[in-house]
């Protein structure tokens, strides 16, 4: 047989393979409880400041998520965005608190060492904007998780914090379920012009596309090696 027509025929057999994980994984996505949904969400956004999730789980991916379930009829838009703004606030509140009350012990933590330079960055950005510097942070994996508890060991007054976090969370959280929600239209739309398998390939690079994104904001935390 030739080479090329073999090659050909493989990339075929890993291509159906690709597709059929893929179409499985959103089967099991979509089986998913709609509480245990909320839940895992919520979990996620509250953790990535209040004990530096945001770290290894970004929050927005299962922001994102929870809008595509909604479109899909599996879980409510308006409860999630709900949860989202109110796990975002909430979780921003305890790391500014935990920035306020343990200070430089939180910076010695080992998840957090490696990313001095970043953490510099958030202080010179909080330096010279203040409050807004929360809001502004809220919009970056990096800063959103570290931010709080630098917002709370400069001792920036709660009040002003409280301000800023509370129109962060509500803006970050509303884009980004409504970003989920429009994703999950057009996955619908995809797969009813051209197919399943197409659209389960339009998801793959988003979800490429999402993973880049968070390499390069990981760079930009960790800063120059």
């Amino acid at each position: 047989m030739d080479c090329r027509v073999d090659r050909f025929m493989r990339c075929g057999r890993d291509r159906g393979y690709l597709l059929g994980m893929m179409e499985s994984v959103l089967d099991a996505i979509r089986s998913v409880p709609p509480g245990l949904a909320y839940a895992i969400i919520a979990l996620l956004v509250f953790g990535e400041a209040a004990v530096f999730v945001g770290f290894v789980l970004p929050g927005e991916t299962g922001v994102l998520l929870g809008g595509f379930l909604a479109h899909q009829g599996h879980l409510d838009i308006v409860t999630l965005t709900v949860i989202v703004v109110v796990s975002a606030i909430v979780g921003d509140t305890v790391g500014y608190e935990v920035g306020k009350h343990l200070g430089p012990r939180v910076l010695r933590l080992p998840i957090l060492r490696k990313h001095e330079s970043g953490l510099d960055r958030a202080r010179e950005l909080l330096r010279r904007r203040g409050g807004p510097a929360v809001f502004l942070g809220r919009w970056t994996a990096f800063f959103r998780a570290v931010m709080p508890g630098i917002a709370g060991l400069s001792r920036v007054h709660y009040p002003r914090f409280l301000f800023w976090n509370a129109l962060g969370g509500i803006t970050w959280g509303v884009t980004f379920s409504v970003i989920g929600y429009v994703a999950g239209a057009s996955y619908e739309r995809v797969a009813s012009r051209v197919g399943t398998a197409v659209a389960v390939v339009v998801v793959v690079l988003v979800i490429a596309a999402v993973v880049a994104w968070r390499v390069r904001e990981r760079k930009v935390g960790r800063g120059p090696t």
